[in-house]
């Protein structure tokens, strides 16, 4: 599985020169919920929260139904209403937002696993003006890991 999550942040890190961090999620967004500040800067991606369903081939060898996380966090401290003129910032995050879908969409990680597909995203605010969009890819992977040599 760590083979997915290089790739992943490998594919975004090129793509998305525009990310102050891209790194594994361990909880750093609801870290800084709890204090004054955040442990990341922004804008960041946070890769993580794997889930796996495995079916055995036999002798070893199995097949996985998975999906993976991925958080674009931005700090949001422009005023966006209507009338502040400056709402092409809630723009930007969208399209952000969209970059790194379509930098992810149809990614093959390994020769092992199918192409990422989004199966699920939304977005939601944190405390400290923090916007999260969250996005979950599904893929499937073969392991022979366990096979008998």
């Amino acid at each position: 599985m760590e083979e997915i999550f290089i790739a992943i942040m490998e594919q975004i890190a090129r793509e998305m020169p525009e990310l102050s961090l891209i790194d594994e999620d361990y909880g750093q967004l609801e870290m800084g919920a709890e204090e004054d500040h955040y442990p990341v800067t922004f804008p960041c991606v946070l890769i993580g929260n794997t889930d796996s369903n495995w079916h055995d081939l036999g002798y070893g060898a199995q097949n996985s139904e998975s999906f993976i996380t991925v958080r674009l966090a931005i700090d949001c401290y422009h005023d966006t209403s209507y009338a502040s003129g400056t709402y092409d910032k809630a723009r930007g995050r969208q399209q952000l937002a969209n970059k790194l879908y379509q930098t992810l969409q149809c990614l093959q990680c390994t020769e092992n696993s199918s192409p990422l597909v989004r199966e699920k995203s939304r977005d939601y605010a944190l405390p400290g003006y923090i916007k999260v969009f969250e996005t979950t890819f599904s893929f499937t992977l073969h392991d022979e890991s366990a096979m008998e040599p």
